[in-house]
């Protein structure tokens, strides 16, 4: 079964790094977004399996946009985790409910993806 992926993140160059890195790794990328309002959108529209949410977003917080998504109606809701480029250490904020997990920027791959929605399957997120 196909992963879908919808990557929130205000920097361009890493939605695109991100996008052809998950592609190469099977991980189909339904969209990207740059805002919590583009987020949102584009959730409902592509339902997506997978968020990637960056904790800073410029002037809008990850964790705001991880309780907007948790608010909304959904059938079936995406699994959401929280990116950044920092350690999960560096925030005092976490944990988010809502969110899955946490995963710096630079250990995103496939196969963290897929091991965080075998876990959120099995109830140990």
């Amino acid at each position: 079964m196909a992963v879908r992926c919808l990557i929130v993140d205000d920097d361009d160059g890493f939605l695109n790094v991100a996008r052809a890195l998950l592609e190469r790794e099977q991980i189909s990328v339904v969209g990207v977004a740059s805002n919590s309002a583009g987020a949102i959108r584009l959730m409902v529209a592509a339902r997506p399996d997978v968020m990637l949410i960056d904790v800073n977003l410029g002037d809008e917080s990850g964790f705001d946009l991880v309780d907007s998504i948790v608010g909304v109606d959904s059938s079936a809701p995406p699994i959401l985790i929280l990116i950044s480029t920092y350690t999960l250490d560096d925030y005092i904020d976490l944990p988010v409910p809502g969110a899955a997990a946490f995963v710096r920027k630079s250990d995103l791959s496939g196969t963290t993806i897929r091991r965080i929605l075998v876990d959120a399957a099995h109830g140990s997120g």
